[in-house]
């Protein structure tokens, strides 16, 4: 019995140990069993199929030696002839030789049963009986004339534990006329599985016992004893650093852990240290946060959110929101007058979320409106952004755009679509419906792409939204996702409304939706009333 540094006996030391040979007997047992059963399931599909095979090899023997022609004869007038009683004594003399159970010859019926045509064991001809293995399985094969593609076990109070071999008899006019069974007793079978169960229990067992023994010394001698100089080597350690007023004296397990809590009261000194550096780390995640605060108050300030932002103009009223997922994000909208008759729309999404989508949104968001303000047509725009983002895109960001420029005289527009969503117009007192068309690939996906414009044109009483993915793809808690569908829905409860009563019922219809579910993506939405 040894003592530990207190001068106390080690017999506490016992009951880990006690707790690891139960968990490696159990480990054992376990093993055993599923080593015996895994060999068992093998060992007996492989056993019934080689008796299934031996089967179908008498069958095939017996189809060779009879008559198929005649068996159709008989399959029809259900009658003997001279011919009949020597069909008969071959099955017998076949079954007496081949050691197996029965041989009959049989038809099938749809009600799940068979009617003997000969039998081994002289069973009348046209006696009825059940179907002997499986109906779906043997209905298969009769009514198609092939092999059943998988063996039939059956085990049955009237004929015992069989397992049927059945084969198509074809006449010569290439029709089914009856089925050939062969049935081979599993009573041998039974006995074989028996005694290998037995031998691989026995095996198992004393294997698996020296295995226990064995690796239980290991892990006595791997794992406590290294647990022990782990314990003395970190109370060293803890003993160099500044005492702590805390103690684990009170704890008395009696075993390892005990010694372990006292090494652990030791280095508490370090944990007060973790804590002083939790509290920096806070302090630094506090100023990260402000800073993103003024960077979220900054984005917020690039987008126009001063509405109405033409008082002075009656010809139209727009409206639009962006609500980042995160501090900061990388959805954008923006509208202009490019001059007195042509505004510009732009609805954006970058790709990614966070500081990078912001930073690129910023990019992309003044390039596009430079470029708008020296009257370039929408896909020029594109075409010239496009080639200008691709240079240096390390981080290989991306973005879909909407934009459209509208004569504000005539309520003609032309539209280039990179990627996005496919906006929704309402045309005078009617409804909402998505303006479905091919669009291009995404700005910045590859330079030197040209991109696509579509015309469309507004009339007095028109309106038209456009919005990013995080409309359709608002996902409540059993990640349903909001969907185009809904959202047209939601739009036409008052397709009249002005821009902004339409983007708060959408908004608030997301929100319903979505309940308490955490917000995924940036939503941004703007809403036209052409009123010419």
């Amino acid at each position: 019995m040894s003592v530990n540094n207190d001068g106390k006996t080690g017999r506490a030391r016992s009951s880990i140990s006690k707790r690891l040979l139960l968990n490696v007997a159990l480990l054992t047992i376990l093993i055993c069993v599923v080593s015996t059963a895994s060999g068992y399931l093998q060992y007996s599909n492989t056993i019934r199929k080689m008796y299934n095979d031996n089967g179908y090899a008498v069958a095939n023997i017996i189809l060779d030696h009879i008559d198929h022609d005649k068996i159709g004869h008989y399959a029809q007038t259900w009658t003997e002839d001279e011919d009949y009683a020597e069909i008969a004594d071959y099955l017998k003399d076949v079954a007496d030789a081949s050691g197996v159970a029965f041989i009959y010859i049989v038809t099938l019926n749809e009600d799940q049963t068979i009617r003997y045509i000969f039998d081994s064991t002289g069973v009348p001809i046209g006696s009825s009986d059940p179907v002997p293995a499986n109906f779906d399985v043997a209905w298969k094969a009769y009514t198609e004339g092939k092999r059943p593609a998988s063996y039939m076990v059956r085990h049955s109070p009237k004929y015992g534990y069989l397992t049927s071999s059945m084969l198509p008899i074809i006449d010569s006019q290439g029709k089914v006329v009856a089925m050939l069974s062969v049935d081979v007793w599993m009573k041998v079978i039974i006995g074989t599985m028996q005694r290998y169960i037995l031998r691989m229990v026995l095996i198992s067992l004393g294997t698996l016992a020296v295995f226990g023994v064995v690796y239980w010394t290991l892990m006595h001698r791997s794992f406590i004893s290294p647990l022990r100089r782990i314990r003395d080597n970190v109370t060293e350690f803890a003993r160099n650093n500044t005492v702590t007023t805390t103690s684990l004296s009170d704890i008395r397990t009696g075993d390892e852990i005990q010694d372990l809590a006292r090494s652990v009261s030791q280095m508490e000194d370090e944990i007060v240290q973790y804590i002083d550096n939790i509290q920096a780390i806070t302090a630094e995640k506090e100023r990260i946060s402000a800073e993103l605060n003024v960077a979220t108050q900054i984005q917020a300030d690039m987008l126009p959110r001063i509405f109405p932002p033409f008082p002075e103009r009656h010809d139209f009223d727009i409206y639009a929101t962006m609500d980042p997922a995160k501090e900061v994000g990388g959805d954008f909208y923006d509208f202009f007058l490019i001059d007195d008759d042509h505004l510009c729309l732009v609805m954006a999404d970058v790709s990614g979320k966070g500081v990078p989508a912001a930073l690129f949104m910023v990019i992309a968001k003044t390039l596009i409106k430079n470029h708008a303000l020296r009257g370039e047509s929408p896909s020029s725009i594109l075409y010239n952004v496009n080639n200008q983002l691709c240079e240096g895109n390390e981080a290989e960001m991306f973005v879909t755009v909407w934009l459209a420029i509208i004569e504000l005289s005539t309520g003609k527009g032309v539209a280039a679509n990179a990627g996005h969503e496919h906006p929704a117009i309402c045309r005078r007192d009617g409804k909402y419906e998505l303006a479905v068309y091919r669009h291009s690939p995404a700005v910045a996906a590859m330079d030197g792409i040209p991109f696509r414009e579509h015309e469309f044109e507004l009339h007095p009483g028109d309106r038209l939204y456009v919005y990013t993915d995080g409309v359709p793809e608002a996902t409540n808690a059993q990640d349903e996702l909001f969907g185009a569908e809904r959202m047209v829905n939601a739009l036409n409860r008052d397709p009249n409304a002005d821009p902004q009563t339409l983007l708060d019922t959408v908004r608030r219809e997301i929100d319903a939706f979505v309940g308490d579910a955490p917000q995924f993506d940036d939503i941004t939405m703007l809403g036209l009333h052409y009123k010419g």
